[in-house]
């Protein structure tokens, strides 16, 4: 069996933090040596000290540790004598420092995997980067492949970049108890929103929305469900366009169910998602989706079969599919039905996992 090392020093939690956690349980339970290392006081360290198959490793990362040599040779001797021969790496941070130790202590396989569908700088630093302290890249879209290469097709070889979708556990989160936060009044349209309040999420386009619905006469709510910095902007804005009393600010939530079990149609307007969990989820609902034609989203949300897509920031066209499912429950009622169903089919956690596994021991 492999001995496998994660690298994750995210001290929040998120999708890639997520990833990394269950692969990590998943080798774990397969009977590997699996080693896990993340800063002191991350919600990593939390998840991963309750897994006593899981090795905890305390590494304190800085954006300026791949220049400490102290560091950079501790990290090796530490590689060296756990006799890692496999470490999958996070963050493009963490690769700076994890990949260049685990070259220099002669790690097989370097795995760097990329979450994120933002093109890679062709910097001459990430040319020497990504030809020598990487041996593999794993994308967990078809749209984050071709980030990686979009600036730079010889960057690194294209056939050493593997797509392997996010695992979604079906059965566990449909079985998920769930309390609905919201109610809906009668003849009132429910638009869902889950996701961190930063600008990648672009939640100042639902406030926008909401005008517009406004002012085509629609009764709705929009729950914006989540935290972040631009929890006091946007919440201003929906002020100062005269539409706070149709947003709904929750906060974080801990169980997505509750808020999509309470809306009649999920809405993503993210600039960009190298793998919406969220829209997943959403599809597990049985919700119909709408979402900007970006990035993995048509990976996720089948175009007219589980959800529409739409163009990035046009708020007339996201009305008018908007209004569309709102006047006809039975597509969104299919729609809901078809996105589980395309879900389940390309994503279940178990199948997904034997194809992880699979690539880590070729």
């Amino acid at each position: 069996m492999r001995k496998i090392g994660f690298f994750n020093s995210a001290k929040t939690w998120g999708g890639g933090e997520k990833w990394h956690y269950e692969a990590a349980l998943y080798f774990a339970c397969r009977g590997y040596s699996v080693f896990f290392f993340s800063q002191e006081g991350s919600v990593l360290q939390q998840k991963i000290t309750e897994q006593p198959a899981i090795s905890f490793v305390p590494f304190n990362v800085g954006n300026y540790s791949f220049l400490n040599r102290q560091k950079v040779q501790a990290l090796k001797h530490t590689f060296q004598s756990l006799g890692i021969d496999t470490l999958l790496i996070n963050l493009s941070s963490d690769l700076k420092l994890a990949g260049q130790a685990a070259s220099k202590a002669g790690v097989k396989r370097i795995i760097y995997r990329r979450g994120s569908a933002i093109p890679i700088k062709n910097s001459f630093f990430n040319k020497y980067v990504f030809k020598h302290w990487v041996t593999d890249i794993l994308a967990n879209s078809e749209a984050t492949k071709k980030t990686i290469l979009q600036y730079n097709a010889r960057l690194f070889p294209e056939h050493k970049i593997k797509v392997i979708y996010n695992p979604i556990d079906v059965e566990s989160f449909v079985n998920t108890p769930f309390e609905p936060i919201y109610y809906k009044a009668s003849g009132e349209l429910v638009i869902a929103n889950l996701g961190r309040l930063e600008e990648q999420k672009n939640q100042r386009f639902l406030m926008l929305l909401s005008v517009e619905l406004e002012r085509r006469g629609i009764a709705h709510k929009i729950i914006v469900a989540g935290s972040g910095r631009l929890d006091r902007e946007l919440k201003k804005l929906s002020n100062s366009l005269n539409v706070a009393d149709n947003i709904l600010f929750t906060g974080f939530i801990h169980n997505v169910k509750d808020v999509l079990m309470s809306c009649d149609i999920f809405l993503l307007p993210s600039l960009w998602e190298g793998f919406g969990y969220v829209l997943a989820e959403a599809s597990l609902c049985r919700k119909a989706i709408v979402a900007f034609d970006i990035s993995s989203n048509p990976e996720l949300v089948l175009p007219d079969v589980s959800g529409f897509l739409v163009t990035k920031n046009d708020v007339k066209e996201c009305a008018e599919k908007v209004c569309l499912l709102r006047n006809n429950p039975q597509l969104r009622e299919k729609m809901g039905a078809d996105g589980m169903l395309h879900i389940i089919n390309t994503f279940e956690k178990n199948r997904i996992m034997a194809t992880i596994e699979a690539y880590i021991n070729e």
